[in-house]
């Protein structure tokens, strides 16, 4: 980038998720502390400060029509109400217009709804948060969602996951804007990770799941977590469980979507991805740890789950360049 202004406006409006807002401009911000040039503007429609999600008013430097003719980044935040979002015409044709104007889109969580709305979306891949992405494929059949990616490029769009995957999305942009030196310089001044490694299906299984109902379910995902390198058989576990194997089986599959030994390597897989991300050890030592056996087990299920190799997933804590949670077109 030379070394001319990058305006990035971001887009507040009532009942916004405050921290899509907050995390890219603390990004931004910081970035210009080692050697970036972003103008960055707070806007809403109006030009009125906005009462967040969280009922703390954000100043704003003015409305939409006060942005250069050019922008270099439009941010369009989200709020959980999407369905408010893109009812608001107003808001929808205003992002619209703005689109034209600006040389890179961005969305952050359920952003992606109102950039949906207005048509940038179409045809595109897209992301938002784990729990939205079912909503946003199904009101707008026109956008390919990725269910995974923390952020996905599609040409001059990028569209994030939920709330602070807006953070990663912002270094990411500051770090293909300015270099990694900045990035980095950034990421360590917010004390936070260069590049959050794989996709929303980090965020454990037991949390994508959800709390089961059924007791027998709930003791047998906590001792996988417990342990889980421990040699957890359909026999164990349904013992564990205090429940028959087949009806271990039942259970899993209708409050889990997936069979118990389905749910067991998920847990492996999270227990590795720490290991990967926060130890030394060999990979061989990460597959005996987690619970894999051997060191090939361990690579052909990162491949075949996370789309990487246990090695590959290591080194990509140290930059967002080339991160497969860039989904480019």
């Amino acid at each position: 980038m030379s070394h001319r202004r990058h305006t990035v406006a971001v887009v507040a409006f009532d009942a916004v998720q405050l921290l899509d807002v907050t995390g890219p401009v603390e990004v931004f911000t910081t970035a210009n502390r080692y050697g970036a040039h972003y103008d960055v503007r707070v806007v809403s429609p109006t030009g009125a400060d906005v009462v967040t999600s969280s009922g703390l008013v954000v100043g704003v430097s003015g409305p939409l029509s006060s942005l250069p003719r050019r922008i270099g980044t439009l941010l369009v935040p989200g709020r959980s109400d999407w369905r408010a979002a893109v009812g608001d015409t107003d808001l929808v044709e205003s992002i619209t217009r703005l689109t034209g104007r600006a040389a890179r889109v961005v969305s952050v969580c359920a952003g992606a709804f109102v950039l949906a709305a207005a048509g940038t979306l179409d045809g595109r891949r897209a992301a938002t948060h784990w729990e939205l992405a079912p909503d946003l494929a199904a009101a707008f059949p026109q956008v390919r969602v990725e269910n995974d990616p923390v952020f996905v490029r599609d040409g001059h769009v990028l569209t994030s996951a939920g709330v602070t995957a807006g953070i990663d999305l912002a270094l990411a942009l500051v770090e293909e804007d300015w270099g990694a030196g900045v990035a980095r310089s950034v990421a360590r001044q917010l004390v936070v990770f260069m590049a959050r490694p794989g996709g929303q299906a980090q965020f454990s299984a037991r949390m994508v799941h959800g709390q089961p109902r059924h007791l027998a379910v709930r003791r047998v995902m906590d001792h996988v977590g417990a342990d889980p390198a421990a040699e957890h058989t359909l026999d164990s576990l349904a013992a564990v469980g205090g429940v028959s194997t087949r009806h271990l089986g039942r259970l899993f599959r209708s409050e889990i979507g997936m069979p118990p030994g389905q749910y067991v390597e998920s847990v492996r897989v999270e227990a590795a991805q720490a290991l990967l991300e926060n130890g030394s050890g060999t990979v061989e030592d990460v597959a005996q740890q987690a619970g894999f056996g051997s060191s090939e087990s361990l690579r052909r299920i990162f491949q075949h789950t996370l789309g990487v190799s246990p090695t590959a997933y290591r080194a990509r804590f140290r930059s967002t360049a080339g991160s497969r949670r860039i989904v480019a077109a």
